[in-house]
């Protein structure tokens, strides 16, 4: 999923201070699994920018409200005529969210609340594992599930390097060897001989370079009228 972590609370205030009518919202998907950007931060943010308000006497008429998802129109349109009534909407999405909702609603100020930060998964409550780049050629069947472009500090597709000892990386006590994890997985699983195996070149075309990707999915798209 994507992470994302909340703005520190005098950037938003910043942001926000010449803005009369705000509606803080939040997103109900990824980054309110990460605690970041719900329902319930929805309402903290604006009970925050609230007291900020009253303490530095500049009145402000605020909501906190939420969707779904701000990365999908169906979603935005069902609260588009209550958003209208807002001078700013500071939206709690993660980046793809902020700018979803800018094209839909152009004519408005959308501030992002959040800092997106990366894809991944929580290894307990409240601690995030980066564990994806996007990169789009997906090596996991080639590794078993832990991926080398993110997990090895140097992104290697053959290891591990000479600079990892006892399962850490050189480059830091606290970060663990991709490769070291991929070997004790094959071992668990009594594969080991697929270390063997060299893998070729990554295909890093598929990744970003001199613009925003897209996919097209002819098979289903919706073919409208003349």
């Amino acid at each position: 999923m994507i992470i994302g972590e909340r703005k520190p609370l005098e950037e938003v205030f910043n942001r926000t201070d010449s803005f009369k009518k705000i509606c803080v919202l939040g997103c109900e998907t990824c980054v309110a699994v990460c605690l970041a950007g719900g329902d319930k931060e929805a309402q903290e943010t604006a009970e925050a920018i609230k007291m900020h308000r009253e303490q530095t006497n500049n009145p402000v008429e605020i909501k906190a409200s939420s969707i779904q998802r701000q990365c999908e129109y169906e979603f935005i349109d069902e609260v588009m005529e209550e958003l209208k009534e807002y001078d700013v909407i500071l939206s709690l999405a993660c980046g793809v969210g902020v700018q979803t909702m800018a094209t839909k609603v152009p004519e408005m100020f959308i501030l992002p609340g959040l800092n997106t930060s990366f894809l991944g998964y929580p290894l307990e409550q409240g601690v995030w594992m980066e564990n994806c780049k996007a990169c789009g050629d997906c090596v996991l069947d080639r590794t078993y599930g832990i991926c080398p472009v993110t997990r090895c500090s140097k992104s290697m597709m053959n290891g591990p390097c000479g600079g990892s000892s006892e399962g850490i990386c050189e480059v830091s006590k606290d970060t663990e060897c991709g490769w070291a994890l991929i070997y004790d997985r094959l071992k668990a699983l009594g594969k080991l001989e697929y270390m063997d195996e060299i893998i070729p070149p990554k295909n890093w075309s598929t990744s970003f370079h001199g613009g925003p990707r897209k996919i097209v999915r002819e098979d289903v798209k919706i073919v409208r009228g003349e």
